[in-house]
C-alpha cells in the first residue's frame, strides 16, 4: 500500500485574535479583532499555494503566524511534521531557519544603516552556516544568484531601486538555506516591468533550490501565474480552495466570482456589459464579523440560512472545496460576470 507523503506544512484551525482599545465613550474598553478565524490548509514540498483576498482579510497575518512571527490564539502549525507551538525556543530556532519570509516593502524591510553585505550575511552569522572566513564569498554567491553584481556588498539600501532591494531581500532569505518561503505581496510595490522580472526570478529559484512558496497577493493575474493551488480568504476565513486551473475555470463562491469580476477587462463592450454586476456594500469590521456566512451582507444569493448558519468547506470536485450553502446556484447564476472576466 502506497501512503501519501507528509505535507511540508500543515495549518489546522489557525486563529489569530488581537485585543485593541475601543474608541467609544468607554476608552478603556478592549475589543477583539478577528484577524484570522479558523484557517486550515496544507502545502506539499515544491508546491506554491496562492493566498488571495482583499486588503485586511487576514492574508499577511496568516503568513506571519505560520512562521511564528505572530502569536496564535488557537490552532496548530506543523512544519516537517513538527508542531511549532510545542517547541521550546531552542528547538524552534533551527527549524525556523528553514522557514523564511520576503516582505511587501522591499526598501522598508532593509536596515538603512547596514550594507548589503551585512544584511545578506546576517543569517550566515546567526545560524553559523559557514565559517567567518567564507562568509564574504558566500554573500557574493547569493547576490549573483538573485542577479546583483558582487560589488553590491559595500553599498547601502538607499543606493538601489525598489526591484533591486527586493532582490536583496530574497538573497537575505535564501542565505538561511530555507525549504519554505512566505512571499508577502512580493511585487505589489514594484513597477509592472520589474514585477515580471522578480516573478521570473522566484520561479527560477524555486526550480533550482526545490523551494515551497506560500504566495500572498491580491492580484489574481500574479497569483494565477505563480500558484499550483489557490486559497481565497474573506474576513479571516478561507472561503474557497482549489487547484489553480479548476478555480480559474469555474469559481464556486460568490466572493471568488466577485474578485474575478473586479479584474479590468480590455474589451470595452464586455466591460460595459458587466459594469452593473459588481459586489455592493462594504467589508464588515473584523471587530464584529457577521454571524453565519461572513459574505452574506454583500451576497445576492443570501438567504436566512446564510445569516444564521456558518458554511463549512465542502468538496465540490477533485481537490476543490468551497464554503457556501448555495455554491452550485452561484456557479449557474455567474453572479458578477466572472466568466466574462476569466475568458478575457
Amino acid at each position: 500500500m502506497i501512503t501519501a507523503p507528509t505535507p511540508l506544512l500543515e495549518v489546522e484551525d489557525l486563529v489569530v485574535h488581537y485585543q485593541v482599545r475601543g474608541d467609544g465613550a468607554v476608552l478603556r474598553k478592549r475589543e477583539t479583532v478577528h484577524a484570522v478565524d479558523g484557517v486550515s490548509f496544507s502545502l506539499a514540498a515544491h508546491e506554491t499555494l496562492g493566498l488571495v483576498g482583499e486588503s485586511g482579510c487576514g492574508k499577511s497575518t496568516t503568513g506571519r503566524a505560520v512562521l511564528a512571527l505572530e502569536p496564535t490564539t488557537a490552532g496548530r502549525v506543523r512544519f516537517e511534521g513538527r508542531d511549532l507551538s510545542s517547541l521550546s525556543p531552542a528547538e524552534l530556532t533551527p527549524l525556523r531557519r528553514r522557514m523564511q519570509m520576503v516582505f511587501q516593502d522591499p526598501i522598508g524591510s532593509l536596515n538603512p544603516r547596514h550594507t548589503v553585505g551585512q544584511l545578506v550575511g546576517e543569517p550566515l552569522r546567526v545560524h553559523h552556516l559557514v565559517p567567518s572566513s567564507q562568509q564574504k564569498a558566500r554573500v557574493r554567491e547569493l547576490l549573483e544568484l538573485v542577479g546583483l553584481p558582487p560589488d553590491s556588498v559595500s553599498r547601502f539600501p538607499h543606493e538601489f531601486s525598489g526591484g533591486q532591494c527586493q532582490r536583496i531581500g530574497i538573497a537575505r532569505a535564501l542565505a538561511a538555506e530555507p525549504t519554505f518561503l512566505v512571499l508577502d505581496e512580493p511585487v505589489s510595490a514594484l513597477d509592472v516591468s520589474i514585477q515580471a522580472q522578480i516573478l521570473q526570478l522566484l520561479d527560477e529559484l524555486q526550480t533550482r533550490l526545490d523551494l515551497s512558496y506560500l504566495f500572498i497577493a491580491h492580484d489574481l493575474a500574479v497569483v494565477g501565474q505563480m500558484s499550483d493551488r489557490v486559497a481565497v480568504m474573506y474576513l479571516g476565513k478561507i472561503v474557497e480552495i482549489a487547484d489553480r486551473d479548476a478555480l480559474y475555470a469555474r469559481p464556486h463562491h460568490p466572493y471568488t466570482q466577485a474578485l474575478f469580476s473586479a479584474v479590468p477587462i480590455p474589451d470595452p463592450a464586455v466591460a460595459k456589459a458587466g459594469a452593473d454586476r459588481v459586489v455592493s456594500g462594504e467589508v464588515p469590521s473584523s471587530l464584529a464579523p457577521p454571524p453565519g456566512c461572513r459574505f452574506h451582507t454583500r451576497c445576492p444569493l443570501a438567504q436566512e440560512r446564510c445569516r444564521t448558519e456558518e458554511p463549512l468547506l465542502s468538496t465540490v470536485g477533485a481537490g476543490h472545496e468551497v464554503a457556501c450553502h448555495f455554491a452550485e446556484e452561484a456557479v449557474a447564476a455567474d453572479l458578477f460576470g466572472a466568466e466574462a472576466a476569466i475568458g478575457s
